[in-house]
C-alpha cells in the first residue's frame, strides 16, 4: 500500500507539472494579451485595531542600580499595564542581562488579575551581572512572532542604558553582538514590531544614539531622561504614541492634605476607556462624581482602581459624555500630576476616488468619514472641533504637501490638483485635542516614472489586435479555470493525506498534584494506533478533572517529530520556560515539556520517544 501511495503521489505531481507547462506554452503560443488597467492602490489603515500586543523589555543588570535606585521603572511598567483595555490586550515581559534571566510569553489579559500576574512577574525580577542588549532585543522580537495576533498592534518597550558589557568568560565579542542585534531589528522592521526605547540617564553613562537608532529603524521612538521619575509620563506618551491617542495634562496641583477639585470633560459617546493617571510620590485618595452630579464609588463596575508606590489610575470604562468632577486629597506640599488618555473606537476612511487614472490638470475630490465598530458616523457633534488635512506626497520628487480639509460637522471634504505628470499618495489626517486618526494610503498614477511605459509607433492597436485581445482573454480564463481544478483536487488530496497520516514513537507521561508534591508512575502511550491528530486528554484515558487537556493537540509531522498544538488558555512549559504553543511547537524525541493546569492544581509532564 505504502508503494502504492509514493507511485501515485509521483503520478499526479509529474502529471500536473507536465499539464500546466503544456497549457502555459499554449497560452504563450496565443498571441499578445492586453494591458490591464491601471488603479489606485490603497494600503491597509495604521492604527486600526485598538488592541496592543506589547513586549516590556527590562534590563536588569547591576548597572540599573545606579540608573534606578528605587526601582521607577518596573513601578512605571506596572503603570503601562495598568492602561492597557480591561480586556483583549497581549503582553509579554523579557528580564535580561547577557542572557535571559525571566520570560513571559504574551498573555491575554481578560481580567484584573491577569494584569496583577504581570505586575507581580515584573515586581519578583532580580538584578544580574553584565549586559549584552542584543539579547533582549532578540528574545522580544521571538516572543511577538510566536504569540502575536495579526489583528493587534505589536510593539516592543524597551528600558536601558544602551550599553554592552560583556562576559569575558563566556567568549562572546562585541561584533557577535552587533550582529545578533541588527539580525533582531531587521525582523523587526520586516514584521512592522517599532521598537520604543527608553534610556535611563541618572549616572550620566546613557549611550543615547545607540537606542535611538533602534527606534529610527523599526518606526518607534527613542525617549531618554535624568531621572526615573519622568518614567510615568514617557509610558504615558507611549502608549498614547502606539495607539495615535494623546496625553491630555489635566492639571497639576499641590496637595493642600484637603480634596481639590479638577474637571475631566468626556468629549463624546465613543470613548471605550478614559485612563486618569494620577503621579505622586505619596498616598492620595479620590472622589469621583459623573456628569449628572450623582457620586461613583472608586473602584465599581465600570471604574477599575489601580495602585502602586508612585501612581493611582482610574480607569473608565464607556463613561458618559459631558464634565466628571474629579476630587483629589493628597499629602500637603505633595506635587500631584494628572494626566488623562482616552481610548477611541473610532477609524477614519477615506471615500474611493471617482477615478482611477488621472493627468496633469486634473482635480482628485476627496472626502473622508469616521466609522466606529464599522459603521460610519454621521453626528456632527462626534466631529467637534476635529481638524483634517490632505497629505500629498509626489512619489517621483518626495515632497510632501499638507492641505486644509473642510469639516462640514459629518465628513471631512476638500480636492486635490495633480500639478505634475507623476504618482501621488494620499492619506487624510484628522486630530483633535485627545487623539488622531490616519485614513488608508491611496496611490494615484498620474503618469509618473513608476508607471510609465514607453509607447512605440505602430502599437496604438487594430481592430484585429484588440480582437486577439479578446480571444486571449478568453483563453487564459479557460486555462485559469483548468488550473484551478487540478490545484483544488491536488489540494484536496493533500488533505484526505494529512488527515490519514500515521503516527510513531510514544509519549511518557507523568502527572504531578501540586498540593502534596506526589507524582504518579510513569505511563508509557504508545502512537502508533492514532490517525491524523489526538488531543491529550484522549491519552489520559479521558479523566474528567483534567478535561482542560483537550486544549492541546497532536499531530505528526516529518522526520518522526510531532507537533503540539494549544488552545486558549492552556500553558505550556519546556526547560522551565513558558512556550507559546498557539502556532505549534515541534517536538523532537528526548524533548520534554510539562502542562500545567489552571482547573486543577496538576501538571502533566510528557516526554516524547521514539
Amino acid at each position: 500500500m505504502l508503494r502504492n501511495d509514493v507511485r501515485n503521489r509521483r503520478f499526479l505531481s509529474l502529471f500536473t507539472r507536465r499539464l500546466t507547462a503544456l497549457l502555459l506554452a499554449f497560452c504563450l503560443a496565443a498571441g499578445p494579451f492586453p494591458a490591464f488597467p491601471a488603479y489606485a492602490a490603497q494600503s491597509a489603515p495604521p492604527g486600526a485595531s485598538s488592541q496592543i500586543d506589547a513586549v516590556l523589555v527590562l534590563d536588569v543588570s547591576n548597572s540599573m542600580k545606579t540608573s534606578d535606585k528605587n526601582n521607577i521603572a518596573g513601578e512605571a511598567m506596572k503603570m503601562f499595564i495598568d492602561m492597557l483595555s480591561a480586556k483583549g490586550d497581549k503582553v509579554g515581559v523579557v528580564a535580561y542581562t547577557d542572557k535571559v534571566q525571566r520570560e513571559k510569553a504574551l498573555l491575554t489579559i481578560n481580567s484584573a488579575s491577569d494584569k496583577q500576574d504581570l505586575k507581580d512577574f515584573i515586581g519578583g525580577l532580580d538584578k544580574g551581572s553584565y549586559t549584552d542588549i542584543a539579547v533582549g532585543v532578540d528574545e522580544a522580537v521571538k516572543v511577538l512572532q510566536n504569540g502575536s495576533d495579526p489583528s493587534h498592534e505589536p510593539m516592543i518597550v524597551l528600558l536601558a542604558d544602551g550599553n554592552n558589557d560583556l562576559n569575558e568568560a563566556s567568549g562572546r565579542t562585541q561584533s557577535e553582538s552587533d550582529q545578533e542585534l541588527s539580525a533582531a531589528v531587521e525582523t523587526a522592521k520586516k514584521n512592522g514590531y517599532p521598537i520604543y526605547t527608553i534610556g535611563l540617564n541618572a549616572d550620566g553613562k546613557l549611550n543615547k544614539a545607540s537606542l535611538a537608532k533602534l527606534s529610527d529603524q523599526t518606526g518607534g521612538k527613542a525617549f531618554a531622561t535624568d531621572t526615573a521619575d519622568d518614567l510615568p509620563e514617557i509610558l504615558s506618551e507611549i502608549f498614547a504614541d502606539h495607539l495615535k491617542l494623546k496625553v491630555v495634562p489635566v492639571q497639576s496641583i499641590t496637595a493642600s492634605g484637603e480634596y481639590q477639585e479638577v474637571t475631566v470633560t468626556v468629549p463624546n459617546a465613543s470613548v471605550l476607556e478614559a485612563n486618569i493617571s494620577i503621579i505622586s510620590s505619596k498616598p492620595v485618595t479620590a472622589k469621583l462624581t459623573d456628569p449628572s452630579g450623582a457620586g461613583v464609588a472608586i473602584p465599581s463596575n465600570n471604574v477599575l482602581l489601580s495602585r502602586s508606590s508612585t501612581y493611582s489610575l482610574l480607569k473608565l470604562l464607556s463613561p458618559k459624555e459631558g464634565d466628571w468632577k474629579l476630587q483629589i486629597k493628597g499629602v500637603p506640599k505633595d506635587k500631584i500630576d494628572i494626566n488623562l488618555i482616552f481610548n477611541y473606537d473610532l477609524e477614519l476612511k477615506m471615500d474611493a476616488l471617482s477615478s482611477k487614472t488621472y493627468k496633469k490638470g486634473d482635480t482628485v475630490g476627496i472626502s473622508a468619514h469616521l466609522f466606529t465598530g464599522g459603521t460610519q458616523v454621521n453626528e456632527a457633534e462626534l466631529y467637534g472641533n476635529m481638524k483634517a488635512v490632505l497629505l500629498a506626497t509626489d512619489l517621483d520628487t518626495g515632497k510632501t504637501d499638507e492641505l486644509p480639509l473642510d469639516n462640514s460637522g459629518g465628513e471631512f471634504k476638500g480636492s486635490f490638483e495633480v500639478k505634475d505628470s507623476h504618482n501621488y499618495e494620499l492619506k487624510v489626517r484628522a486630530e483633535e485635542s485627545s487623539f488622531y486618526r490616519e485614513s488608508q494610503v491611496v496611490q494615484v498614477n498620474a503618469g509618473g516614472a513608476a508607471t510609465q511605459a514607453p509607447v512605440t509607433a505602430g502599437t496604438a492597436g487594430s481592430g484585429s489586435e484588440q480582437q486577439d485581445g479578446g480571444r486571449s482573454w478568453t483563453l487564459i480564463l479557460i486555462i485559469a479555470g483548468i488550473l484551478l481544478v487540478l490545484a483544488a483536487a491536488a489540494f484536496i488530496w493533500m488533505l484526505w493525506k494529512k488527515a490519514n497520516r500515521g503516527f510513531v514513537g510514544q509519549l511518557v507521561i507523568e502527572v504531578l498534584d501540586g498540593n502534596t508534591g506526589e507524582k504518579t508512575y510513569p505511563q508509557y502511550k504508545k502512537l502508533t494506533g492514532f490517525r491524523g491528530k489526538f488531543n491529550l486528554h484522549q491519552l489520559l484515558q479521558l479523566a474528567p478533572e483534567l478535561r482542560e487537556s483537550e486544549k492541546l493537540v497532536f499531530t505528526p509531522v516529518n522526520n518522526d517529530r510531532l507537533q503540539l498544538r494549544g488552545g486558549d488558555g492552556i500553558a505550556v512549559e519546556k526547560s522551565g520556560r513558558a512556550v507559546d504553543a498557539s502556532r505549534g511547537l515541534e517536538l523532537k524525541s528526548g524533548d520534554r515539556v510539562s502542562v500545567p493546569l489552571s482547573s486543577v492544581d496538576k501538571t502533566i509532564m510528557l516526554e516524547y520517544l521514539v
